[in-house]
């Protein structure tokens, strides 16, 4: 039993060793000024350009957490260089908050040009927002 046990323990520390952990490129950040609070639940929309047809594919769409944060997006890869955009869609959120608001949706155009993260914050009111590139 105790060889058993040592064996088990051996093979959980070698597999947590070698596990690989996902790395991504990308990650987002809601501010509600208005409130001072993580902006939770905002549905961001991730979408590619396509120099060649003039089209936006869409890569992805997900929600952000408690802390008004999405931190994997884009998986780390050469191939992700180009031009991106978020869309934060607004609307629905200010809703749920009984605000009445400018904005339905933020759209933020950006290029990716080399392997580094890139973390596209929003400080955002019912009336403004502003973006930079964080880190």
């Amino acid at each position: 039993m105790k060889n058993l046990s040592l064996t088990l323990i051996l093979a959980m520390f070698t597999l947590s060793t070698f596990a690989q952990k996902t790395n991504y490129q990308l990650s987002s950040h809601i501010l509600d000024v208005s409130k001072g609070t993580p902006a939770t639940g905002v549905t961001i929309k991730l979408e590619k350009y396509n120099e060649q047809t003039k089209h936006w594919l869409f890569i992805d769409e997900k929600a952000t957490d408690e802390n008004g944060r999405i931190s994997d997006f884009l998986n780390a890869d050469p191939s992700n260089l180009g031009i991106y955009k978020l869309t934060y869609m607004t609307s629905d959120y200010f809703k749920r908050n009984d605000v009445e608001s400018f904005y339905p949706f933020i759209e933020v155009v950006f290029q990716i040009k080399d392997k580094n993260h890139y973390h596209v914050p929003i400080t955002l009111s019912a009336f403004g927002y502003s973006t930079y590139r964080g880190n």
